[in-house]
Order: C-alpha cells, then structure tokens, then sequence
C-alpha cells in the first residue's frame, strides 16, 4: 500500500531529478495498467467477481462491463458513485466519497494558490532556483518589499483553509443525513442488531433475565445473558480439527485409489466409467482396496504436530473420535443453553422496535459509575470479539490506558527498528569498524543484495506489521467488536502516519530526536517545523508521483495477489472445501488500516499548500488515480467484511483537520522567522478562529453521529404512509405533509432544481434526510421477514454453542468409492459427494460459475 516510509530527505530537486522520478514510475505503472487490460479479458473471477459470482446475491451484482480493451472505460466512468451504496456497503460508498472529496480539495486548493502565489515566490529575490522557485523560500524578506509577500501567503492560507473547514462542515452534515436516511430505512431499521443493545460491566445483580425486563421493560423482546464458553470452545474446535482432517483423508483416499483406476484402465483394465458393484454391507474401504494397498491409507502419528507418536489410520481414527467428540460438544452446548456456565458481565437486549433499542441505548442505565457501560448498538453477530466481553469495568480502564501507552511508545520509539534497516542499508560504511572488519570478506554479490534488496523487504514487512499490533493492541483494550477495532486502529494507525511517515521524515531521522528537541526548547517546535518544511517540499512532488503512478497502478491490476491467488487454487487447494473457499472469499478492504494513508497524504498536500503550492498539483493528480482505482476494485471486485455503519468518515474529516493545524503552526513560525509581524497576528487570530470553530462543530454533530433522533422517526413512518398511498413522496413537486397531532413531521417545501454553487453549499436544504433517503436500498430483501425463527434466537449465542457438526464435503468418482465412503462415514458425521467429481485427469471438478455447493450458507444481514 501506499503506506511505505519517506526514505530520504531532499533539500533541493532539479527539474531533471523530477523527470528522473517520473519516468520510471510512469513505465512500471504502465506495464501494471497493460497487464490489467490484458487479464481483465479472461480473467473474470479475479478482475470482475462481483459481476457473477455465485455466493452474491442477485440484488448486490454489478452489471458487467465490455470485455474489450477500452470499450468499458465509458460504461465505468457514467456509474454513479451511489452504485457503491446500492450494491454493496455504506463504508465502501463514503471511502470513495472521501476520496473523491481529498481530490476537490487539492484542485481547489491549487486554483485559489497558483495564481496568487506562484507569481509572488518566482519574483521574491531569494536563495534557490527550479523548483524551489515556486516555494515560499524563495521569498527574501530583506528585499524591498519583501515582508509584505508574505500577506499573499496568509490570505491564501486564509481562503483555502476556510474552504476545507467549509468541506468538513458539509460533508459531515451530508454523512450525518445519510447515516440518518441509511439506519432508518426498512432494510436497516427491522434488522434484528438495530433493535439490540450491547451492555458490558454488567453488575451480577442484574445479570438476571427478570431484573432485566423490570429495567427496560415490555419492549424487550430476547436478552443473551453471555457466559463462559471456554469448555465448549475446545470441544467444537475438537470436533471440527478432527472432521476436517477426515475430510482431508477421505479426499485424499478417493484420489489415490481413482489414480490408480485410471492408470488401470489406460493399460486394458477396466472401463474408466464402469460403475461398481457395491454391496450394501461391505467393509469400509473395500471398494479402495481394490486400487490401492493397505499401507497407502491415509495415516498420521498421534504425537504432536504429527511428527511422532503411534501411527493410525486417519479415516478409521477419526470416525472412532467423532463417535465421542460429536455427543460431547452437544451435552456442552446444551449445558449453556441451560444456564449451567459461569456469567462474564455482559448482556444482549434485543427489542420489538428500533426505536425502543434507540431509547436505551442513550439513556444512563445505572446509577454507578462505570457500571452497564459503555453501550453499544447496531453489534452484527458475525464481527463480535466474544473474549472482550468477560472484562470488568476496572480491568478496562487499566488495559485502555496500557495500551494507549504501548501505541505511544510504539509511535515515538518506532524509529528504532526502521533505524537498524537504515543500518543494514548502510552497512559498508562499517566496515571500518575492527570488530566489524569480517564484513570485507563477504562477496560483492551478496553485499548488494543485503545492503539493496533486503532493507527494502524489511522495511516493508515492518510497516506491515503495524496495523496488525494495532489491530491486536484494540482488542487487548477490550473493544467488542471488529468494527470498533477498524475505529480504533485507524486513529491509531493515523497517529503513526503523521509522526512517522510525514513529521519524523520532514524533522529528524528520529520520532525520539524530536521529542528531546521539544524537551530542550519546547518553544522552538515552530521554528523547527519552519525551517525543515520548506526544504522537503520538493521531496513529496517525488513522493506523490511514485504514490499515484505506482501504488494506484498496483492497486488496479493486483498483479501480485492474481499470482498468489493462481498459485495458492492450483496447488494448496486440495479438497472441495478448500477451492470453493478460496474461489468464493473476496478480499476486502481493511478500512482501519486504509484510510490513515490517503488521509495522511491530504494532511501533507494541505500542510504544503501555502509554503509550496506546487505540491497541491501532484496531490491532486495522485489522489485522482487513487479513487479511480478503489473505484474499479469498489465496484467490481471486493467485498465489504467488516460494518462500521460509515463511522470511517467522520473520522477521517476530522482527521483531516490535522493538516490545517499544522499548516497555521508552520506558517505562524515562517512568519516570525521571517519577523513579519502583521501576516503573523493574522495567522495567530485565524489558528484561534479554527480551534473555536473546530469545538465548536464537534459540540453540535457529535451526537449526531451516533445516536438516531426521535424526530425523524415520526418522519419516516410520514414517508412510508405517503410511499404507501402511492404519492411521490421526496419529488421536486412534492412535500412531505404532518399528519395532525404529529409534529415531528417535517415537511418538505417545494423548490426548484437547486444550481451547482447552492446544491453545494446547503447541503442542510439539498442534501436533507428526505432526499438521500432516496439513495439507500430498500428492496433487495423483504424487511418484514428478515430471518427465521431459528436464525433469530440464536443471533446473539456465542458462536460455539450454535456451531452445528460440520457437513464433510468429498468429490464423487466414477468408481464408486465416494459412494461407499459416504455410507459408511454418514453413519458418524453428515458427509456428501455431490457437487463435485474427479475428472479423465484425476483433478477436481466443480461449479464455479454457480459456486453454491453443499457448503454454501445463505447471508444472513443480521
């Protein structure tokens, strides 16, 4: 990804560096941008698997696109964003909204700077020439009238840092009404998580059913008392290693013994398809003896890892355990059901009504502090991380404040590690130490590729590895839920970006450095950012190039992924399970881990917006080639796992922010290096304006971003009412009118088309709850029977008490061994062969255009 370490710090970049820069990059991106042309011909499952794929529904399928070599860029580009929305995730649509919106940004952000600025550095009389002409460094303040340049760079500043607060204030009210019009419509509102509320911390006392309907009373309608699942945890993960291993054996049995069948008939034995003669009570195996001998059975040691320990037959060996593990798991499970298992202090309430879910979740639910808190609401089944549930609420505080003390300490100290790849980078300059002088001895081929390609992947595996502590360091924390842990990471992973990859690469070699540079003059933080910023500048143009060429290349054509993914079904994918699992799982975008990259890249182009412009061009080209990327992938090729219900977006708004304030804290020591004492109020009282009017938002959207208002509900059932008599309900001519006595209603003046400046600047009037209620889905399931009975009690069960005994799923052979193999394994463990067979080659043939074998489990949206 894009979230590779600035390297190397440039003082001064020629044009002809620049070129340097662009001219490869442009010839790797391409050669990616070729490859993608040619693969998305043939390759549909891995280019285009939205289109048909079998495991997604009908109503979440994109229509494909022309298989020529540009005859769908026109078809692609005339799809509407919205079609995110429709067809697949609220967050896959609001993550191409954002950047969509960083590109608005960075355009607009160059129009308002170039023809101001450029003019007033090129002719500011100082240091520096090519590119460094354009940047503020340029400017001679002992020149005659050089200090009043300067203004021209405050105001600048002014115009656009008003705009991108203008951008956060909007899109935030636009994500607000959204979020609104997506959590209140049909689809959403009767899914059994928007009617459940998570309480943890639960004192004992109220870890009573009865207790508990008292407090929130008649409207509940299920509560899932959580408890102590460790017995039956190991139980069911017994169960399955041990069925899935007779899974592997019976695949294994069937292709040796028709290998063998097939070698026999190639030399005049019998017919490749002659069916068998199988007698109904026949000794297991009989059918494969008659191929293969005794000895080539699967087998495996009972020691650990298999690598010693007594040798037995897996398929007879499993069989005899499942007879066991099989009535065991189902006594554990019963068990829980029952009540019988410790309580861990954590709740589900489920509710006849949204709104009934809604009213609880924002009211204070008991009178000590700390205690059936925090609360959370809309928790899908599948994204709960069910061991954070048995923490106390003194445990929780403890953990939170280790682990924001570990990511601390890992954002400062992290240098040290990317330190030791510099080292190895550098690793002749050593050499002239004496304890160190055996490095001579080492050949130069093998010199270059240690001090060439191995810094490279280590530095590449190391900033890899970040978002997953990340990851590890939220649920530590005792987050959960996966999407709460996608919230955590990505400010964390935020945090990282900009000291990491954008201060510590402008400022020092090391995050360490600059925290003792801030101790020993904590007043000189300014003048540190002043001096160094201008000075990198150039660096980033390079920077941006590579991002946008390269990576968004990469991006499209997932070269890399294609060929692990060819290699890991050809070779790794030895049983019917395990093609279909690996043909049908689409990747899907880490949002935690994603955003803070391209976030952070915004914060750099609006950090430099004033003090080198230019740097807003490159932003803008490598952001637009970004989006168009994510949007290919968006809309074609992967899937939304983990539901944040767009909470990434605010986030990544105000994260935004950052670079606003570090561009006026910079700006502000420019301004005093450069003793120019009226830009520099100017800045001061316009940083003040930015911290007032920050509060000052958060103060009022805040919670709106995660609570639902009582108003809009009596708005909605006003809407389905006119929806229902059939009037045009949202439509330019019409208006939503309030039933008498209902003065939650808000009605809907008629208006006309509203122009582009004031579609864009009232997104409160054009952009309302009524008119992007048009936008979110409302029929591609029927909201009024969401699941069955089954499906609904056991939504908030841990997910081993509801684990069913897996259906073994082996390949049928023309032999008939399959068949007998099924007889007499079905008598222990559901098992099928259908839905696959072995062909003339011996290899595994099954649907993959329908991919809905035996395995298959419908979706269910909880």
């Amino acid at each position: 990804m894009a979230s590779d370490t600035p390297v190397a710090n440039t003082p001064e970049t020629s044009l002809s560096g620049l070129i340097a820069t662009l001219a490869p990059t442009a010839l790797v991106a391409g050669v990616y941008i070729l490859i993608f042309l040619i693969l998305r011909k043939s390759q549909r499952r891995w280019y285009a698997p939205r289109t048909y794929l079998g495991t997604i529904r009908e109503e979440e399928r994109s229509q494909p696109l022309p298989s020529g070599l540009f005859n769908w860029i026109g078809p692609f580009w005339k799809i509407p964003d919205t079609y995110a929305l429709q067809h697949q995730s609220l967050d896959a649509y609001l993550f191409l909204r954002f950047l969509r919106m960083t590109v608005v940004i960075m355009f607009v952000g160059a129009c308002i700077t170039w023809p101001v600025l450029f003019p007033v550095y090129a002719t500011g009389k100082g240091e520096g020439g090519q590119l460094n002409l354009l940047s503020m460094s340029h400017i001679n303040p002992s020149a005659s009238g050089g200090k009043y340049r300067y203004f021209a760079t405050c105001f600048c500043g002014w115009i656009f840092f008003g705009f991108v607060l203008m951008m956060v204030t909007r899109e935030s009210i636009f994500y607000i009404n959204l979020r609104q019009a997506f959590l209140l419509s049909p689809v959403y509102a009767n899914r059994i998580s928007a009617r459940t509320v998570l309480f943890v911390s639960v004192p004992k006392d109220y870890l009573n059913e009865a207790r508990l309907r008292k407090v929130f009373g008649a409207a509940v309608r299920s509560i899932w008392i959580v408890r102590d699942t460790s017995k039956v945890d190991e139980l069911v993960e017994k169960r399955d290693t041990v069925a899935y291993k007779l899974e592997d054996a019976e695949v294994k049995l069937i292709k040796l013994a028709n290998g063998e069948r097939l070698k026999a008939a190639k030399k005049g034995g019998a017919a490749p398809n002659e069916e068998p003669v199988i007698e109904g009570d026949a000794e297991s195996g009989s059918l494969a003896a008659r191929w293969i001998p005794t000895k080539k059975r699967p087998t495996h040691k009972l020691g650990k890892f298999g690598l010693y320990g007594k040798k037995v037959d897996t398929i007879d060996w499993s069989r005899e355990q499942l007879e066991k593990l099989i009535p065991e798991t189902e006594q554990a499970q019963a068990s829980y059901r029952a009540g019988e298992s410790e309580l861990t202090g954590s709740v589900f309430i489920e509710f006849a009504h949204q709104s009934d879910a809604q009213a609880a979740f924002q009211t204070l639910s008991h009178h000590q502090a700390l205690h059936m808190s925090p609360r959370y609401i809309g928790v899908n089944p599948n994204e709960i991380v069910w061991k954070s549930l048995g923490i106390s609420w003194w445990q929780r505080v403890v953990r939170r404040i280790a682990v924001l003390a570990f990511v601390t300490a890992l954002v400062v100290f992290w240098a040290i590690p990317v330190a030791f790849v510099g080292l190895v980078s550098n690793v002749q300059y050593l050499e002239s130490l004496s304890w160190l002088h055996w490095l001579t001895k080492i050949p130069n081929s093998i010199m270059g590729v240690v001090t060439g390609l191995l810094p490279a992947v280590m530095l590449s595996i190391l900033m890899s590895l970040v978002p997953v502590i990340m990851r590890l360091c939220a649920k530590l924390s005792g987050e959960p839920s996966l999407a709460r842990v996608e919230l955590f990471t990505q400010n964390a992973y935020f945090v990282f970006q900009v000291v990491q990859v954008f201060l510590v690469t402008t400022i020092a070699s090391s995050a360490s450095s600059i925290v003792k540079a801030i101790i020993d003059n904590p007043k000189g933080i300014t003048d540190l950012l002043a001096r160094r910023l201008p000075t990198v500048s150039n660096f980033y143009i390079s920077y941006f190039i590579v991002q946008g060429l390269t990576v968004a290349s990469g991006v499209l054509s997932q070269v890399v992924g294609f060929v692990i993914f060819q290699i890991l079904y050809k070779f790794l994918a030895g049983t019917p399970r395990k093609m279909y699992q690996k043909w049908a799982n689409l990747s899907a975008i880490s949002w935690g881990s994603t955003l803070p990259v391209f976030t952070n890249i915004v914060v750099i182009g609006i950090t430099y917006s004033c003090i080198a412009p230019l740097v807003l061009g490159f932003a803008t080209i490598g952001m637009s080639l970004f989006y168009l990327a994510f949007r290919y992938n968006i809309l074609f090729v992967t899937d939304s796992q983990i539901d944040t219900k767009g909470l990434i977006y605010p986030r990544a708004l105000q994260q935004m922010l950052t670079g606003v304030y570090i561009a006026e804290i910079c700006l502000i020591g420019l301004f005093g290096i450069a003793k120019t004492p009226g830009p520099l109020i100017c800045m001061v009282a316009f940083l003040v304006f930015t911290i007032l009017y920050h509060f000052s938002l958060n103060a009022a959207l805040d919670p709106l971003l995660y609570n639902l208002p009582k108003s809009l509900e009596a708005e909605e059932e006003s809407l389905r009412e006119g929806m229902e008599r059939g009037d045009r309900i949202g439509s330019e001519d019409s208006a939503v009118k309030e039933k008498n006595g209902d003065a939650g209603a808000v009605a809907v003046p008629a208006t006309k088309k509203p122009n582009l400046f004031a579609k864009f600047f009232k997104p409160h009037i054009f952009a309302d709850y009524a008119t992007l209620r048009r936008l979110v889905p409302h029929d591609f399931v029927d909201p009024e029977n969401m699941y069955e009975q089954s499906v609904a009690e056991n939504a908030y069960y841990p997910p081993a008490v509801t684990s069913e005994v897996p259906l073994l799923w082996i390949p049928r052979d023309a032999g008939g061994i399959s068949a007998q193999e099924v007889r007499h394994t079905s008598k222990v463990i559901p098992i099928t062969d259908e839905g696959c067979t072995m062909d003339e080659k011996n290899k595994l043939v099954w649907d993959s255009e329908g991919a809905r074998p035996p395995v298959w489990q419908p979706k269910v949206y909880y």
